[in-house]
């Protein structure tokens, strides 16, 4: 039989993560990157993910006395951020700028925020071009697919922490992971269903 995981952080770390929040702006410089990061891979467009991740930390400033350190300070903005990502894509005020997305910010353009390990310039141009087949696969996955992915792949979060920031259980993140993988290595390796 096996056992289960636990995600709520022992009382030492709860601790040192609601003291964490008693120096916000540390906070704001801590996180921002990562949050940003998450919104601008999940929705593409700049603008929108600049301003979702200052209503991220404001939230999360208005909020900061309710944090009990059930989980990371990380996984707590994350969530919230997801939930921004939600109202957002829901909002029928911002249908608009779902629609003007494509040429808002080129998909591609993300490809210069992945740390670049090669150090000749083909071997950087080979690696964006595969980045950029990569994130065209992703822009065609679910939404649920696509966060999963997005929390596992560029946050690199654990599954554990993407069932608790998503609200899903962890079978359920498996699942969806399972089938993202499947369906972006088809679209970028160009196998998918229809073509020759």
């Amino acid at each position: 039989m096996g056992h289960m995981v636990s995600t709520e952080l022992p009382p030492l770390a709860r601790a040192e993560s609601v003291l964490e929040l008693a120096d916000f702006d540390e906070v704001v410089r801590l996180y921002r990157p990562r949050i940003f990061r998450f919104l601008m891979t999940s929705l593409a467009d700049r603008d929108a993910a600049e301003s979702l991740t200052q209503d991220c930390f404001f939230k999360a400033y208005n909020a900061r006395h309710q944090f009990r350190g059930d989980s990371s300070l990380g996984t707590w903005l994350t969530r919230i951020a997801l939930n921004l990502v939600r109202d957002h894509l829901r909002s029928r005020r911002m249908r608009f700028w779902q629609r003007t997305r494509d040429t808002a910010l080129d998909i591609v353009d993300i490809g210069d925020w992945v740390p670049d390990g090669a150090s000749s310039p083909e071997a950087r141009v080979l690696q964006r071009e595969r980045v950029r087949e990569i994130w065209q696969a992703v822009e065609k996955l679910s939404r649920q697919q696509r966060t999963v992915f997005i929390l596992r792949f560029v946050e690199e979060l654990e599954l554990s922490e993407i069932a608790e920031t998503t609200g899903m259980n962890t079978s359920t993140v498996k699942s969806h992971l399972y089938r993202a993988l499947r369906i972006v290595r088809e679209r970028a390796s160009g196998k998918s269903e229809g073509e020759k």
